[in-house]
C-alpha cells in the first residue's frame, strides 16, 4: 500500500497538528503488507483445496473467517 494512502488514513485519526514520523509510516506499511500476505496465503489454500487457480472475494472472506477476523466481514460484504 502506498505511503500516501497510509498517511492520509493516519491523519484522519490523529489531531490536526500531529506529526507522523517516517518510521511510523513504514512500520504501518509493513504491518499492512504482512496482513495482506497472511490473508492471501490462507485464501490461496482454500483455492488449492477446491482445485481452483483464482482467488475470489468469497475465498478471501472465508479465509478471514477461518483466521478469526469475523469483525471485518460485515463491512467488507
Amino acid at each position: 500500500m502506498p505511503i500516501a494512502n497510509i498517511t492520509r488514513t493516519m491523519r484522519r485519526i490523529l489531531h490536526t497538528h500531529a506529526r507522523i514520523a517516517d518510521d511510523a509510516k513504514e512500520a504501518i506499511q509493513e504491518c499492512i503488507s504482512e496482513f495482506i500476505s497472511f490473508i492471501t496465503a490462507e485464501a490461496n489454500g482454500w483455492c488449492h483445496n477446491d482445485y481452483r487457480r483464482t482467488v475470489t472475494p468469497e475465498g478471501v472472506l472465508a479465509s478471514m473467517a477461518s483466521l478469526g477476523f469475523n469483525d471485518y466481514l460485515e463491512p467488507l460484504i
